[in-house]
């Protein structure tokens, strides 16, 4: 090397070369390892060795950037590293807990071991959410402390040896108790000269009598450096904490009061400098007003002649007049006067006194309803009586219409054919997701950018003051502390109070009344029991298999063949065709995932014909798996001899029934009960009922009344992975066990339902119809029924009733003759 004099920054230069080639150099050692740990993880995952110390364990970690995480604190983060995000994955297999600890330099990207702190917190993982980019953001709860034994490995993330560390006990005397009272007056002062705490997390602490709990809490709202916070958490003795904590606290205080000091002394040198602004902006507002004061004076004439032509009340034409003349003393350009401005200029743009013409013609809406839609009479005519009524009486004061049934059965287009029935606009809402009461109410004119609700808004944009209003998916809606929004729509919904409703931003009485309002729902179970009680629930169910090939032969088909450029030159489907997809490729109550299939199908003939591979396709079967694929669903098919403890039982789901195996076992045992197969607690308790009853009347079974003694139960439900509940299993489960039991073999091809007693009756359940269909689409030709569904019967298409056998069932032993198969003397 040639000695010469080095300037001081070619010095720095220099060693930042060799700073950057020694790091590279140990980068790549690192990554060499890494890949050769990383393959023989991949090749069989390193299993949790327990420790004999029950508080040693090994824990998946994660490095933590510019943050430090206290026991018992909850927070959130965002991680992107790859290293850290496999720790999180492995940490959600592993029970949820992570072992979080504070980067010592928070710009390193690619810590090892050395680059964190040995003592940090175990932590129990909440919540994860997946965020553009790769990132995932974390909810973290922190258990308790940690202090690191080992590392076990680094690749593909950092898994830890860790000792858990709990508090020591505090000890309960007068020095503690002063100790924890100084410190709290500390925090409250502290809170007081900090704005950006909130004065609720005083309150919190202040309940807190755990002293080293009450640390940690006070700990984790200080705006202090993470290498200060790293020393509380390192701080294991809860006295040593407290009086650490203390004289943060007093540190922080004083540079918080000398902080306000200087803020206060600029805001006095700033005022003379605000007052000249002011001033001069004043000034261009008044030049501003002598060029623009005609202009003004024309726009408030057209105020005043279009609120003469409305027919209001008095009070809100005062409210009205009053807001004008207090515009026409504004400055024009100020933002006061834009508020006021589009407050006149929404308000005299409602519909006040404008109203559809249609009539209500009732054969003219039978034939539209019947046009847009096939099946749903039931529908249909308690629609037609609705609008009979209104007719008669010609007023709307009655029940608001609730239509509920499962997705894609034609909920939203039968209102919207109604609108169009009896000439009217037709608006729609969906308040899915709705959370704010603003959404219904509108905000207060004293907020920036307020606006009025959107019941308010959509009236306006339609026109008219008397629309068919649709409030989609009511049962959606949420609250928060921004307001319950359902109990807004008491208000709305309710025909006796609606004649007045008040938005927030309009600030007077708009008329409601005439407005038709219809809701749709998926289930009442979440509406509101108050606006549930305001509504009459219609009930539309889903679709027999015959009522969606209908649909499809004479909607879907032509509708999808027409939208994708092809004509009945090019395509048909066969009824067969149509049956496949309905059945292998569909699972739903509605028709929407049906007509999206046939489309798929339509797009890809359209590219035969396109390319000239295709002129002219019926779509049968075959085809139907050509362009589609494997099949997508499955449902049961009752085949096979009978079996000794397997009943077939009925089930009701969002998309229609199904049919389900119950399957039981005797195993030796202490008369334990196992139930698999994700079976809900009201379907559990159900089972235990069940082997009650057995108990009770054992003898008269001819059963060995010690059987609980000498056998362990164990009954699972196929299909694990579905989660199951409800009581309608009773009865199955009941006569699987008996037929367990007695070694009596069932009949497969009869299914039953029904909720059982511990005396034996046998109660009514729901979802008949959808029961019943499943079953026989299942090749079952006998029903087991409870005595009170009889009357459910009738809502079964007929061509199912002919063919099916029913049983009604006043008690469970009316089952055993038609499903336990006697062996011939």
């Amino acid at each position: 090397m040639d000695d010469k004099t080095l300037k001081p920054e070619e010095i720095i230069e220099e060693l930042e070369e060799k700073d950057d080639e020694e790091r590279e150099i140990e980068e790549i050692k690192a990554l060499e390892e890494a890949a050769e740990a990383e393959d023989a993880i991949l090749e069989d995952d390193v299993e949790i060795e327990e420790d004999d110390d029950p508080n040693v364990k090994e824990y998946p970690m994660i490095p933590l950037r510019g943050l430090s995480v206290f026991p018992n604190m909850v927070l959130h983060f965002d991680i992107g590293r790859e290293k850290s995000i496999n720790a999180l994955e492995k940490a959600m297999i592993m029970g949820q807990h992570i072992f979080l600890s504070s980067q010592i330099d928070e710009n390193l990207d690619l810590p090892t071991r050395g680059d964190f702190y040995e003592i940090g917190v175990v932590g129990k993982i909440k919540q994860m959410l997946k965020l553009p980019g790769d990132a995932i953001r974390v909810l973290v709860e922190g258990v308790s402390r940690g202090v690191i034994e080992d590392v076990m490995f680094e690749v593909p993330y950092f898994r830890c040896k860790v000792r858990r560390i709990e508090d020591p006990e505090f000890p309960d005397d007068a020095e503690a108790e002063a100790l924890m009272r100084t410190v709290l007056t500390s925090f409250d002062e502290y809170v007081n000269v900090n704005k950006n705490i909130a004065p609720e997390v005083f309150a919190t602490v202040v309940s807190i009598d755990n002293p080293g709990r009450m640390a940690d809490m006070i700990a984790s709202h200080l705006d202090i450096k993470i290498e200060e916070k790293q020393t509380l958490i390192e701080e294991l003795n809860p006295k040593k904490r407290l009086e650490k904590i203390n004289a943060i606290l007093v540190k922080e205080i004083e540079i918080l009061n000398i902080e306000q000091e200087i803020s206060t002394k600029v805001k006095t040198q700033m005022s003379q400098n605000q007052r000249d602004y002011y001033l001069r902006e004043q000034m261009r507002a008044i030049q501003e007003e002598l060029g623009g004061a005609e202009e003004l004076e024309d726009e408030i004439a057209g105020f005043k002649e279009q609120l003469a032509k409305l027919e209001l009340e008095d009070k809100t034409r005062e409210k009205i007049e009053k807001e004008i003349s207090r515009f026409s003393k504004m400055q024009p350009s100020s933002a006061e006067a834009t508020v006021s401005r589009n407050y006149i200029e929404t308000i005299l743009s409602l519909p006040w006194n404008v109203a559809s013409e249609g009539n209500i013609d009732l054969i003219k809406a039978e034939d539209i309803l019947n046009e847009d839609h096939y099946g749903l009479e039931k529908v249909k005519e308690r629609v037609l009586e609705y609008l009979a009524v209104i007719q008669l009486s010609e007023a709307l004061k009655g029940p608001i219409l609730c239509l509920v049934g499962p997705p894609g059965v034609g909920k939203t287009s039968i209102v919207r054919s109604i609108a169009r029935s009896i000439g009217r606009e037709y608006v729609r809402m969906s308040l899915g997701g709705v959370r704010d009461e603003a959404e219904i109410r509108g905000h207060r004119r004293t907020y920036i950018g307020a606006i009025p609700g959107r019941i308010i808004s959509a009236i306006k944009d339609s026109g008219v003051n008397n629309p068919v209003f649709l409030f989609d998916e009511v049962d959606k809606l949420g609250a928060d502390y921004k307001g319950d929004p359902s109990s807004a729509l008491l208000e709305v919904l309710d025909p006796e109070q609606n004649k007045d409703f008040t938005d927030h931003y309009l600030e007077v009485p708009f008329d409601l009344s005439k407005v038709m309002f219809i809701t749709t729902a998926n289930s009442t179970s979440t509406i509101p029991r108050p606006l549930l009680d305001r509504m009459e629930v219609i009930e539309v169910s889903g679709y027999t298999e015959e009522d969606k090939v209908q649909i499809a032969q004479k909607y879907l088909c032509p509708k999808q063949i027409k939208e994708n450029g092809l004509s009945k030159s090019n395509v048909t489907f066969t009824e067969a065709g149509i049956r496949n997809i309905i059945n292998y490729y569909t699972r739903e109550s509605g028709v929407r995932n049906l007509e999206r299939e046939i489309g798929n199908i339509c797009r890809k003939v359209a590219r035969g014909v396109v390319t000239g591979s295709t002129k002219k396709v019926s779509v049968g079967p075959k085809k139907v798996g050509e362009y589609l694929g494997k099949k997508k669903v499955r449902f049961d098919i009752i085949k096979g001899e009978t079996e000794v403890g397997v009943t077939t039982g009925m089930a009701w789901t969002i998309v229609g029934g199904d049919t389900l195996f119950i399957e039981t076992a005797l195993l030796p045992g202490t008369g334990k009960l196992q139930l698999t197969g994700q079976m809900g607690d009201v379907m559990q308790e159900s089972a235990r009922t069940g082997i009650s009853y057995i108990r009770s009347a054992a003898k008269k079974l001819g059963i060995d009344e010690n059987f609980y003694k000498e056998y362990d139960i164990h009954i699972h439900i196929p299909e694990g992975a579905v989660p199951k509940d409800g009581p309608s299993a009773g009865v199955t489960m009941c006569t699987a066990i008996v037929s367990a039991l007695t070694g009596t073999p069932c009949r497969k091809d009869v299914s039953m339902t029904g909720e059982i007693t511990l005396t034996g009756k046998v109660l009514p359940v729901g979802g008949i119809r959808e029961k019943v269909l499943a079953a026989h689409r299942a090749g079952v030709r006998k029903v087991l029924l409870p005595y009170d569904n009889e009357i459910d019967i009738q809502e079964i298409p007929e061509a199912v009733r002919e063919e099916i056998e029913f049983v009604l069932l006043k008690h469970v032993k009316d089952v055993f003759p038609h499903v336990l198969v006697k062996a011939d003397k």
